[in-house]
């Protein structure tokens, strides 16, 4: 059978449509579908978003600067003078044969003891944060192993605290300590370099921690003293000595050897309780 042209009806225009029916099949031979809903909003989106002028990058606040995560990520300076500097140094002078030999900073103890404050919670908790401001760390509570009548402790009581450093942190405080520290240290002349402990450990007593500039200096304030053990991998004084030494540790000269002796011990040391008495 012949397809023959039939007209209908369009609600959209006057004038009649034609379309081609095919009267075998009883089919309409339809125009395409028009594009479905979600790619005419995508086409949207995307012609507004190239028409759109471009946002403005994000205004920083004036006096900040932004640090490259490309620095961060850097090795201490402290730590690169010590492998680049220090190590073929110290391996020419004392001899060694295999880089393991050369002693190293291993750790930094940093003990604060609280005196009368032990019991005050809020003493214990300005200290605490004072040396967390200083070294980077929150530092732990030491507490008594015995009791002590005479000074009024009673086992487990809480008389300091005390930061262990290591590595970045670790580097990243002598560093502070030699460049900012002690050079503003009251009548300052030098550390004493007699106070190794004969393994290759030095510790420095420091009255107030006021001479880091992360402690605001107050009128009237109490002073918290502190002590920093520097522990090593050295076998001997000397070795530790020419480590910190290299390092930068500020020694005093005029402080000999043999200037510190120990104390000579009198007669009356060795008499026993009651004799030459009458």
């Amino acid at each position: 059978m012949a397809a023959t042209a039939v007209t209908l009806p369009s609600s959209t225009s006057p004038s009649p449509c034609p379309f081609s029916v095919a009267t075998s099949s009883r089919r309409c031979l339809f125009p395409r579908s028009p594009l479905p809903r979600r790619a005419v909003r995508v086409v949207a989106a995307s012609a507004a978003a190239a028409e759109a002028p471009p946002k403005p990058p994000p205004a920083t606040p004036s006096g900040i600067i932004l640090v490259d995560p490309s620095e961060a990520q850097k090795v201490h300076r402290l730590k690169t003078v010590y492998d680049e500097k220090v190590v073929p140094i110290i391996t020419d002078e004392f001899g060694y044969t295999n880089v393991h030999q050369v002693p190293k900073l291993e750790k930094i103890v940093v003990n604060c003891g609280l005196g009368v404050d032990a019991g005050n919670s809020k003493g214990l908790d300005a200290a605490m944060k004072d040396l967390a401001s200083i070294t980077g760390q929150w530092p732990v509570k030491t507490k008594a192993k015995n009791s002590v009548a005479s000074f009024k402790i009673r086992e487990g009581n809480t008389i300091g605290i005390a930061v262990t450093l290591r590595g970045r942190v670790m580097f990243n405080f002598l560093d502070r300590l030699i460049n900012l520290g002690l050079p503003r240290t009251m009548d300052f002349l030098g550390v004493n370099p007699n106070s190794f402990d004969g393994h290759g450990n030095y510790t420095i007593g420091l009255r107030d921690q006021g001479v880091f500039p992360e402690i605001p200096y107050e009128v009237g304030g109490k002073k918290n003293g502190m002590d920093v053990t520097i522990v090593t991998t050295a076998k001997t004084d000397n070795e530790a000595l020419r480590l910190l030494t290299l390092l930068g540790m500020p020694y005093a000269e005029h402080m000999k050897s043999d200037q510190f002796k120990k104390k000579r011990l009198k007669r009356h040391h060795f008499m026993s309780k009651g004799r030459g008495r009458k």
